[in-house]
C-alpha cells in the first residue's frame, strides 16, 4: 500500500511538472490555480505539494541501531473568502509517510493526515486605536511566524506544521514598527500511537484549555538604523485525563538586534533570551516533581557579503542554550525552545534532527552562494559541545549523569543545493549532513556507539 501511495503521488508530480512548464513557457507570472479557474477576486485558492525522500545511516539515538529511510508527502490547500475588511480563511494539511523502515522513528512531527491546519476569521481593522498604522485581528485556528522564528514558527522543512487556536492582534506602523499580542491554545497533533502513525491514520487534532500559550512582540528601527525586537512568551501546562505534560509554567523574555545583509558590507545578529518559572524533567507519571526553571539562550553571528557574481555571504555563528547542570538539585536549567524552528541553524530535521536549541554550545561557519539565477546553495560547519556534561544530548536521549564522558558531541558538515526549476512553481532540492562522532558519542554509557552518521535527502516541491 505504501508503494502504491508513493507511485500515485510521483505520477501526479510527473504529470504536473510538464503541464505547468508548458503553460508557463515565456510567461512572466507563475502558474496559479486561482487564475486557471478564473475565480472572482473575493475568492482565493492556492496549494502546495511536496515530497521528500530521506535516508540515514548509523542511527545515533539511544536504543536504536542501523539505518533508516522514509518518504514524506505533504499537501496543503488554502482558501479564503474576502468581503471588505473581513475574510474567512482555511487551510487543509495532509502530511504522511511511506517506505519507512520498521525502526524508523515516526512522530506527529512527520505524520498529520487530513487535518484542518487553519480556520479563521480575520478583520483588517485599520487604525484601531488612533495610533496611526493598521491593525489586523485574527480569531480561530492559525499558524504563526514571529521574529527570528527561534521560539514561534510555521515550520518549513518539517513535514507537519505548528498551529494555534485563539486570537492574534497585529499592528503595523511606519518605518517597520510592529506590535503583536496573542493568546492561544496550542493545537495537539494526533494520532499519538506509533502503529496509527505508521498507518497514516486520520485522527483530528484538538486543543486543551490545560495548555495555554500567549505573548507580546514589538519591533522597531533603532536610532542608528538597524532593527530591534523585544518579546515575551508565556506558557502554562497542566495534566489532564487525556494529556500528559511537563507541567511547564514558563516565561521567556528576550531581545534581538540585527542588520540586514547588503553587498560589500558586514551584517550581524544578536539574540538573547531568559527563561524562568517551573517545569518537570519529563512527562512520565512517575516523575511529578515541579522543578524551579531558570535557563538562558544566546545567539550571535556576523556576516559579510562579497561583490561577486555568485553573491557569496560568509557567516560566523555561535549558539549557546543552557543545560541542566545538577540533575538532582531541584532546579531545571535546560532551555526550552517552545514552538521554534531549528533547521535553518542546526541542520535538517525529519528522521535526522541531531541538534536542538537546548543544552548546546556550538560555534559554526556558513557560506551561502547563488551560482545561478535560479540556483542557491550553502555549506555549513558546526562543532557541538554540551553546555552541561551531566545533562542529555536531548535529541538522542544519550546521557552521562556523572559527566565522565565529557562534553564534545561531534562535528557536523552540511550542504544543500536548491534549484527553482520553474520559479515560484517547481523547486528541486537536495542535501547532505555528515556527523563526525566525538568523545561523548563514543563514551556515554547508553550510546549505541555507531560512530559517524550520514543523512541525505532529495525533495520536489510544487506550488499552484
Amino acid at each position: 500500500m505504501k508503494l502504491i501511495t508513493y507511485l500515485v503521488c510521483l505520477g501526479m508530480a510527473l504529470f504536473y511538472v510538464p503541464q505547468v512548464a508548458a503553460t508557463n513557457a515565456g510567461a512572466a507570472a507563475p502558474w496559479r490555480l486561482q487564475n486557471a479557474l478564473r475565480l472572482p477576486a473575493w475568492l482565493s485558492l492556492s496549494g502546495n505539494f511536496r515530497t521528500r525522500y530521506e535516508t540515514f545511516d548509523a542511527q545515533f539515538r539511544a536504543g536504536r541501531n542501523g539505518s533508516d529511510q522514509i518518504l514524506m508527502l505533504r499537501t496543503t490547500i488554502y482558501a479564503a473568502l474576502q468581503h471588505g475588511s473581513l475574510s474567512i480563511g482555511g487551510e487543509m494539511l495532509d502530511a504522511r509517510a511511506a517506505l519507512d523502515d520498521l525502526g524508523t522513528p515516526i512522530s506527529t512531527g512527520i505524520v498529520n493526515t487530513a487535518e484542518l491546519l487553519q480556520g479563521f476569521l480575520r478583520w483588517k481593522a485599520g487604525d484601531l486605536l488612533g495610533l496611526g498604522g493598521a491593525s489586523t485581528v485574527t480569531l480561530g485556528r492559525f499558524t504563526m511566524d514571529i521574529g527570528s522564528r527561534r521560539f514561534v514558527a510555521r515550520n518549513r522543512f518539517r513535514n507537519t506544521i505548528n498551529a494555534f487556536s485563539g486570537v492574534d492582534w497585529r499592528w503595523r506602523g511606519a518605518h517597520g514598527r510592529q506590535f503583536r499580542a496573542f493568546f492561544t491554545l496550542p493545537v495537539n497533533r494526533k494520532p499519538n500511537l506509533a502503529v496509527a502513525l505508521r498507518d497514516n491514520d486520520v485522527e483530528f487534532d484538538d486543543e486543551h484549555f490545560d495548555v495555554k500559550f500567549w505573548g507580546l512582540y514589538y519591533a522597531d528601527t533603532t536610532s542608528w538604523g538597524d532593527h530591534g525586537e523585544l518579546f515575551y512568551f508565556g506558557l502554562a501546562e497542566d495534566d489532564s485525563s487525556s494529556l500528559r505534560t511537563r507541567n511547564r509554567k514558563l516565561s521567556t523574555v528576550g531581545l534581538r538586534l540585527y542588520r540586514e545583509a547588503q553587498q560589500s558590507a558586514f551584517d550581524y545578529q544578536i539574540e538573547t533570551a531568559l527563561q524562568f518559572g517551573e517545569s518537570r524533567s519529563s512527562t512520565s507519571p512517575v516523575n511529578v516533581t515541579d522543578l524551579d526553571h531558570f535557563a538562558h539562550f544566546q545567539h550571535a553571528e556576523i556576516g559579510y557579503s562579497f561583490a561577486h557574481a555568485w553573491r557569496p555571504r560568509l557567516i560566523v555563528q555561535y549558539d549557546y542554550a543552557s543545560g541542566n547542570d545538577r540533575p538532582a538539585d531541584g532546579d531545571n536549567e535546560r532551555f526550552d525552545t517552545l514552538f521554534g524552528a531549528r533547521r535553518f541553524e542546526f541542520g535538517p530535521t525529519g528522521i535526522y534532527g541531531a541538534f536542538a536549541r537546548t543544552n548546546i554550545n556550538t560555534p559554526g561557519l556558513r557560506l551561502v552562494l547563488k551560482p545561478g539565477r535560479s540556483v542557491t546553495s550553502f555549506i555549513a560547519y558546526r562543532a557541538y559541545w554540551l553546555a552541561s556534561k551531566r545533562d542529555a544530548w536531548t535529541t538522542s536521549g544519550v546521557r552521562d549523569s556523572s559527566g565522565a564522558s565529557g562534553r564534545f558531541v561531534g562535528q557536523q558538515i552540511e550542504m544543500r543545493l536548491r534549484w527553482e526549476a520553474l520559479p515560484k512553481n517547481i523547486r528541486l532540492e537536495g542535501g547532505i549532513a555528515h556527523l563526525f562522532a566525538g568523545e561523548f558519542m563514543h563514551d556515554a554509557p547508553n550510546s549505541n556507539r555507531q560512530g559517524d552518521a550520514t543523512y541525505l535527502y532529495s525533495q520536489l516541491g510544487l506550488t499552484f
